[in-house]
């Protein structure tokens, strides 16, 4: 447990008013996970050198940090335990420059990606990613699970957009390269181990970020269609509009696409409630009638090709809204199945096809009631699959589960974890289906920055 003279240095170093004990942690949102909070003890610092502070005095007394930003993750990485403090980066919440010559953002960790998308957009700019729990979720948070969203497939994910970081190793010592520029091969680009890494091997504080041009409109429209196939056939005919650029391609399988039109009481005579997936597309331009008048063409040729299509163009920004909720009310699958098991897979676009027919009927195999919810960027080939099933498995059947989805993925070039990280639930599976090689070179790489293990223990690679 924490001593009492250890709370007092933490209360000396940041302010009593920023360490929270027992009843007054209790009184707060825990997040996705109901344990992120279990420490029962946090710690808010406003600054780099507070957050150096404290990570001086856990290091002292041997107490374990768990990081908090906007407790948004899906894989346990803000799980914390009795022993244990929460360092929330709440208060590292301001934008210390937006640059819109050089594009440039430096922001501190704790500020969300909804406040730094309206900072940059009166400047006609943006972080160039997008996830839907940007109103919570941090860019701290973000960097350090290498976030990915809906415009990876164009921009990357979060290491694509990182120019700079700064972090605080376990040792208190500050690691700082705040890099501005695209262009630097000034030795080792050590930002990168940080990035992903879930705050395994430090504390990111600040961050300069790559900032993009947006378009001055968009067109948002939706198609149902027959096949896999079909949407990927769709997908290259809006990657290859003259009228716009591709700014997001999402695609529903019926299951999720009937829950949250349900949900949202979504119903329109255009879309065939019958159809076996769902294409949300965005084009960005400067002319909104040609962008319209594309995706009259685009349905015009697939209709050509896929006779029962269906499909419509969204005709206001509240319809545009309206087209997104179907995507991104993801709760939805948890308010009717309460911790419903989830997996997050990174297939190659070409096997796509044969890996979800593989999968599905795998899972039908193993339990005939499992209906699985699918969803994803099927640009970038991210699937997203939430088992109908309310609770967490039993250890047997979780294991039979990951065998289905996960089996041989690596091989083809896949991944068993495509943005959500690996943080306490996937430490057996990255075990399972992880390079051996590669564990053990993360192994040394987190031994040598943090000997004294006290960052976030028992995520992602767990000490022996």
């Amino acid at each position: 447990m924490i001593t009492g003279k250890a709370l007092d240095e933490l209360r000396n170093a940041i302010g009593a008013i920023h360490v929270r004990t027992d009843e007054a942690v209790e009184a707060l949102d825990p997040g996705w996970h109901p344990d992120n909070l279990k420490a029962g003890v946090l710690v808010a610092p406003e600054s780099t050198a507070e957050v150096a502070a404290v990570l001086t005095i856990c290091r002292a007394y041997g107490i374990g940090v768990v990081t908090h930003g906007g407790r948004t993750g899906l894989v346990g990485g803000a799980i914390s335990a009795p022993g244990e403090i929460v360092l929330s980066t709440v208060r590292l919440n301001r934008i210390v420059d937006l640059d819109p010559v050089a594009r440039v953002a430096v922001v501190e960790a704790g500020v969300t990606l909804e406040a730094l998308q309206q900072a940059a957009q009166i400047h006609r700019l943006d972080p160039g990613i997008d996830i839907p729990s940007r109103g919570s979720a941090t860019i701290g948070g973000m960097v350090s699970t290498n976030a990915g969203g809906i415009m990876a497939f164009r921009n990357g994910v979060m290491r694509h957009r990182v120019l700079g970081l700064e972090a605080v190793l376990a040792d208190g010592s500050i690691y700082s390269d705040l890099t501005r520029v695209v262009k630097t091969t000034a030795g080792y680009d050590l930002k990168h181990l940080f990035i992903g890494a879930e705050g395994t091997l430090g504390i990111v504080t600040r961050v300069a970020l790559n900032l993009d041009v947006t378009p001055p409109a968009t067109v948002t429209a939706f198609f149902g269609l027959p096949s896999i196939a079909a949407v990927l056939d769709v997908i290259r005919m809006a990657l290859d509009s003259p009228a716009g650029s591709l700014r997001a391609a999402e695609a529903l399988w019926q299951s999720f696409f009937h829950l949250t039109a349900t949900t949202q009481g979504f119903a329109d005579a255009s879309v065939d409630a019958g159809m076996p997936l769902y294409l949300l597309l965005t084009l960005g331009g400067a002319d909104e009638g040609a962008m319209r008048d594309a995706f009259e063409q685009m349905f015009e040729r697939a209709i050509e090709r896929y006779p029962n299509m269906s499909g419509i163009v969204a005709t206001s920004a509240r319809q545009e809204r309206d087209l997104w909720r179907l995507r991104e009310d993801t709760d939805a699958i948890y308010r009717a199945f309460p911790a419903a098991p989830s997996y997050d897979v990174s297939v190659p676009l070409s096997g796509i096809d044969a890996y979800v027919t593989r999968a599905l009927d795998g899972l039908r195999c193993l339990d005939p009631a499992f209906c699985p919810f699918v969803f994803g960027h099927l640009a970038d080939g991210n699937l997203h699959i939430v088992l109908n099933h309310a609770g967490p498995l039993r250890p047997d059947r979780t294991r039979a589960v990951e065998a289905i989805l996960y089996q041989d993925l690596a091989g083809f070039g896949g991944s068993f974890s495509a943005e959500h990280g690996i943080g306490a639930k996937r430490v057996e599976a990255l075990r399972t289906y992880g390079d051996p090689t590669k564990r053990a070179l993360m192994r040394l790489v987190r031994d040598a920055i943090d000997p004294s293990a006290i960052l976030s223990r028992n995520k992602v690679i767990v000490r022996p």
